[in-house]
This record gives C-alpha cells, sequence and structure tokens, in this order.
C-alpha cells in the first residue's frame, strides 16, 4: 500500500516535470497559496484566570499546576492559556471544543464580555484591550454583532422591532430601521414574518431572527457561541446550510463556536480545536482529518470520512513516469468521494489543477486508499 504524507505526496514519488506544489503547509496554515488576505482579527498570548490575583499566576510555576491543584490552592481557574490566531477578513474561523475547553470564555474574551488577563486582542486595525468604555460600546454596537444559543428575543415586541434593536440603541430613525429590518429578514428567508411575535415562530425561525438583527448593524464580525446546539437535527442542519449561503451572499468575516466537529468541518474555513484552553491544533478542515496533529485530535476525526472532506490537491502527487498531454483534468478543490464517477471506468493519470497552475496527479489507486476504512494519512 502506498503511504501519502500530510502534503499527499506518494512517500519515494520522483520528481518529474514542473508540478507546483500542493497543500503541504505546516498545521494551522492555509492550504491554498493566493492573495495574502488582510487580517480582521489577531489575537496574541491572550490569557483568562479566574479567581483573585489571577494576573499573578501568569507566569509562575502555579500555572504548571493540575486543575484541581490550582483551585485547591490559589482558588484560581485557567479558562484561556496562551492562545494566539489570527483570522483573515471574509473567513470563516470554526473554534472547536469540548464542554470546559475554554471556547466559549475565548469568544467573549475578544470583544471584553469578560475581560482577559492578559494578551492583546485587536479587531479591525483596533486594540480592543485598549479601548476605553465608549471606545468597547462603539465596537459592540458598529463592528461585531454576536448571535448566541439562546436566542435572546424580546417576546413583546415584533419580529420586526427584535431585528431593528440594534439600530434603535444607534438611533436610527424607525421608518429608516424598518426598512433595513425587513431586508434582513427577507435575507434570512423569513419575509413578510415581521408583524409576528417570536413566540409564533418555531425555534428555528427565531434563531434566524437572531442572524437577521445580528446582520441588521452591517457588523465587519459576526461571532456565533454554538448558536444551533438546542435545535433538533434536521432544523440545525437547514440553519448551517444557511449560515454558509448568507456568508455566500454577504462575505461577514465569522467566528464559530461549536462542540459538534461535523459542524465545525462544514462551516469552517479553518479550524481550531480546543482543549483545557490551550489550541490543539489550526488548519483547514482538510489540515485537521488528513494529519492530526496528536492523538487527542486524532480520536476527535477518527469517525470522520475523510473522503468528505478532502480534495484531490490533498493527495495530488509527481507522476510516476510519463503523463499523456490529453489527461483529463480535475479542480483541485474536488472532493475525494466526488472524484469516484469522474474516475469510473477511466485509465492512467488525472492532472489536478487550480486555475492554469498544475497542482499534482490523482489516479484511482489513490481514491481508493483514502476511500477504503482504516487508512491513516500519515
Amino acid at each position: 500500500m502506498t503511504v501519502l504524507n500530510p502534503s499527499g505526496s506518494r512517500a519515494g514519488a520522483a520528481e518529474a516535470g514542473p508540478v507546483a506544489a500542493g497543500p503541504a503547509t505546516a498545521p494551522g496554515q492555509p492550504a491554498s497559496a493566493g492573495p495574502v488576505q488582510p487580517m480582521m482579527i489577531s489575537c496574541d498570548n491572550l490569557w483568562k484566570v479566574f479567581g483573585p490575583r489571577g494576573s499573578r499566576i501568569i507566569g509562575s510555576p502555579a500555572s504548571d499546576l493540575a486543575p484541581a491543584e490550582l483551585k485547591a490552592k490559589h482558588k484560581a481557574v485557567i479558562a484561556v492559556r496562551e492562545v494566539s490566531f489570527e483570522v483573515a477578513t471574509g473567513e470563516v474561523f470554526v473554534v472547536m471544543g469540548l464542554s470546559g475547553s475554554g471556547k466559549s470564555t475565548l469568544v467573549r474574551c475578544l470583544t471584553r464580555l469578560i475581560e482577559p488577563t492578559a494578551g492583546s486582542i485587536r479587531i479591525a486595525d483596533q486594540e480592543v484591550t485598549g479601548c476605553a468604555d465608549q471606545q468597547l460600546r462603539d465596537l459592540r454596537r458598529h463592528k461585531v454583532a454576536m448571535v448566541f444559543q439562546h436566542f435572546g428575543l424580546l417576546p413583546h415586541r415584533t419580529v420586526r422591532d427584535n431585528v431593528c434593536y440594534g439600530l434603535e440603541i444607534q438611533g436610527m430613525p424607525k421608518q429608516k430601521r424598518y426598512v433595513r429590518a425587513d431586508e434582513m429578514l427577507a435575507l434570512v428567508g423569513l419575509e413578510g414574518f415581521g408583524s409576528s411575535l417570536p413566540s409564533q415562530l418555531s425555534g428555528g425561525q427565531q434563531q434566524r431572527v437572531g442572524l437577521a438583527r445580528a446582520l441588521a448593524v452591517d457588523p465587519e464580525v459576526l461571532m456565533f457561541d454554538e448558536p444551533f446546539s438546542a435545535l433538533d437535527p434536521l432544523i440545525r442542519r437547514d440553519m448551517q446550510a444557511e449560515v454558509k449561503r448568507l456568508h455566500r451572499e454577504v462575505g461577514k468575516t465569522m467566528v464559530f463556536i461549536t462542540h459538534d466537529l461535523h459542524e465545525a468541518l462544514t462551516l469552517g474555513d479553518r479550524v481550531v480545536i480546543m482543549k483545557a484552553g490551550r489550541v490543539v491544533q489550526i488548519g483547514t478542515p482538510a489540515e485537521v482529518v488528513g494529519a492530526p496533529a496528536d492523538d487527542y485530535v486524532r480520536a476527535f476525526t477518527r469517525d470522520v470520512p475523510k473522503a468528505s472532506v478532502l480534495t484531490a490537491a490533498w493527495i495530488a502527487h509527481p507522476p510516476d513516469g510519463e503523463v499523456d498531454p490529453a489527461a483529463p483534468t480535475v479542480a483541485a478543490d474536488t472532493l475525494i468521494r466526488d472524484l469516484v464517477p469522474l474516475m469510473s471506468g477511466v485509465q492512467g493519470l488525472f492532472r489536478v489543477v487550480d486555475g492554469d497552475r498544475t497542482v499534482g496527479f490523482v489516479d484511482r489507486i489513490d481514491v481508493l486508499q483514502v476511500m477504503a476504512e482504516g487508512v491513516e494519512l500519515t
């Protein structure tokens, strides 16, 4: 059996011809090489320690204590530890982890709903950790909007009034904000529901109202804190598709918190996996599934069908010999599962292309290896 490395190259394959590098990136780096996107969010060495004199814990021997011992000796809990990352403009950045991993604390620290103990946060070129109270209010009202698991709709107000609540706080005239609210309701598929009360809507519809409310203020960043956890599975899947559609249409930078791996892989351009307040791995869905950083991530991704996450670019490799100049081509971002019908009855290599660039080559054996259960891409 051919062994694949994390870049998708065959071990020992000879170089042949001017084949551009495939997605051989280190975990935490975007797989595709393109124009560098400006950073919307930068988080550097962020800590959150709950408890008295939490700042004294950082850098001291106490920070290395086991959580139970730290709590017993210092009445402190480290919820976020040395977290650093950047989120590009327009990126969907998913933070994933089990309960207690620190993911919800992290997203609340980004807008100082929870005060960080140490570290630096920048959003849209504004130093959040240094904001005065009024600057922080302006950031929350104009640049960042949050969608929570619990919808937080005002039960005595109509759907329309709920959607334009943020605009009301901003001081926008009533007629103008109603026009904006109706536009947002149409965008999330609730056209005609403006006069309804929240109690007259289903759970999924109420969450759509929450999305419309967040979008109404035209923020630069949308943050989601496990917004679909309380929804039924089918409604949850519909809402995931809705978020993907909205992202295609409005292109907002999104930070999405979830404990569900499938949701993370479905939505994220990149995924960060947290454990006990630390970042374990940052990478594209393909990098997380195809090259897990450690046994913790490997256990998370063990049951994920790799063919539904990895792409042709991931398994592309240099040719073993001569290549037919008329070899068929496949797009680099084609999922491996979608290569199966394309390769049915076709012998030989397929050229994997990213625009005008040849990433490498794949054949039926490469695809079958990934489709087979238990194949580890190491």
